[in-house]
């Protein structure tokens, strides 16, 4: 059952720690799981927020019971330090890397080092353009068209928006083509303010960018927030502003935290189409896994987001990751990179 973990536990993990390991190797696993040992990098670029949290909680666990020995390092939205913790781990010996986002300019070359060393490598959202990379990702067309459809649901097809985007990562580009389609199909929905940072602490310096556009635009009704920190500033300006009741926010990713604020009287946040953060986790674990042992995960690993709304979680009595877990079943599982001799790790 997945919990919240504590920032001292996260602190823990952090730069390099060592998930525990089998050092007599997997029973029936192919080689080199059969003699244990086997180490995989993962390097994060976002590690700000409950979703990355959950999702280093969820590649431990599978790390865990795969025998792995996970080493984690934090780039912390730094793509020269995320590099060269890429060459730390070439240098460390590691039998693979995940990379979890990134700038793809400043990593293309390093990764070519990784696999030109015969280091396995997978990405989870961020696109490498490199064949020998499979990349793992929430499918951020069917997040994207969740939300916007659940949005003139709620407020029709002419509204004025804000519009939370940061260009140059690749999920929210996969979003902000949906985005611009979608305006297309709805020429009476109109972007009316942009903006959106990834400078830390997220959600703060949202929150300045959006209580800007709310006085500049008071004809705001519905925001447009696909990750969850970009949705924690848009409700924490609203609620500042007074507003709240005025606007309706529409975002990405799920957290205990995020229920919460969903679930309070008067949210403006009404809805998040989300996967589980740590079952992606598990997912990139798995992928890296199976090129280890010389198997194929595939090229495109999709994992398929469901739609979240406040009425849902206020109806079913969630208040928790674990809730939703249990009530949601598919929120539980991505049947994908999996092998009969990967242990199924569960929440």
């Amino acid at each position: 059952m997945f919990k919240p973990i504590g920032r001292v536990f996260v602190a823990a993990l952090l730069a390099g720690s060592i998930t525990a390991y089998a050092a007599g190797g997997l029973p029936n696993a192919p080689a080199p799981f059969n003699k244990g040992g086997v180490k995989i990098a993962l390097v994060n670029y976002l590690s700000t927020g409950d979703f990355f949290q959950a999702y280093e909680a969820g590649a431990q666990k599978q790390a865990k019971a795969l025998g792995v020995d996970l080493r984690i390092y934090e780039g912390r939205q730094d793509a020269a330090q995320q590099r060269d913790q890429i060459q730390q781990a070439i240098n460390l010996g590691v039998s693979a890397i995940i990379v979890n986002h990134g700038l793809p300019e400043s990593l293309k070359d390093v990764v070519q080092t990784a696999l030109d060393k015969g280091i396995k490598v997978v990405a989870f959202d961020v696109d490498l353009g490199n064949p020998k990379v499979p990349q793992i990702e929430q499918s951020d067309h069917d997040l994207a068209t969740l939300l916007l459809d659940q949005a003139v649901k709620d407020n029709g097809d002419a509204f004025a928006a804000a519009y939370v985007y940061v260009p140059g990562f690749a999920p929210l580009d996969r979003r902000d083509a949906v985005w611009k389609a979608f305006k297309t199909a709805h020429p009476k929905i109109t972007e009316a303010a942009r903006f959106g940072t990834v400078d830390n602490p997220i959600a703060q310096s949202v929150a300045n960018q959006a209580a800007a556009a709310y006085r500049a635009h008071p004809d705001v009704r519905v925001v447009f927030a696909p990750y969850d920190e970009f949705a924690r500033g848009a409700k924490l300006a609203a609620d500042e502003a007074g507003i709240a009741s005025k606007v309706r926010i529409y975002s990405a990713d799920i957290s205990t935290a995020d229920i919460e604020a969903i679930r309070a009287p008067g949210s403006p946040w009404v809805a998040t189409a989300a996967t589980n953060p740590a079952v992606v986790g598990a997912v990139s674990v798995r992928a890296a896994a199976l090129l280890v042992a010389g198997q194929d995960p595939g090229h495109r690993i999709e994992i398929k987001p469901a739609l979240i709304t406040r009425n849902d979680l206020v109806k079913n009595d969630i208040r928790t990751i674990a809730d939703l877990e249990s009530k949601f079943v598919d929120f539980r599982r991505a049947d994908v990179a999996k092998a009969g001799w990967i242990p199924e790790v569960r929440d």
